[in-house]
């Protein structure tokens, strides 16, 4: 259980699942190499969330957040990864892989469903590996 605070200004509950994420992914002894990576020229490709390295493995993480608000059902974070999310996140991605030269790495795709308590200011997380198989 540990609390993000931001004094700068108030996060979105995106943010705070993103930040909440490369912590627990750092308590794994994942090394962070982005966050929120986006092609700077041309047409937007779409954003990775979270690129970093387990052992020798890139990964390339999309987070969803979601609040937990109590007594009421709540669509579970992973079910918005869509197939247009997946297919913006693979050309990211082969952007990432060709403007950094990363031919000769293995990488993986994860998500990471986080449901955050905004009363008691806590994070449940669902890692899922290899969202594409």
């Amino acid at each position: 259980m540990f609390t993000i605070l931001n004094k700068r200004k108030s996060l979105t509950i995106g943010q705070l699942g993103e930040k909440a994420t490369a912590i627990y992914l750092k308590k794994l002894g994942y090394v962070i190499i982005c966050l929120n990576f986006t092609n700077k020229t041309g047409r937007r490709l779409g954003e990775i969330d979270i690129i970093a390295k387990d052992g020798a493995e890139l990964v390339f993480v999309e987070v969803k957040t979601r609040k937990r608000v109590a007594n009421q059902n709540i669509i579970i974070p992973e079910e918005n990864i869509t197939l247009y999310k997946l297919f913006k996140l693979k050309k990211i991605v082969a952007y990432y892989i060709k403007t950094n030269n990363l031919w000769d790495y293995t990488y993986r795709f994860d998500a990471v469903s986080v449901l955050y308590n905004e009363k008691t200011q806590t994070f449940k997380m669902n890692h899922i590996k290899n969202i594409f198989l």
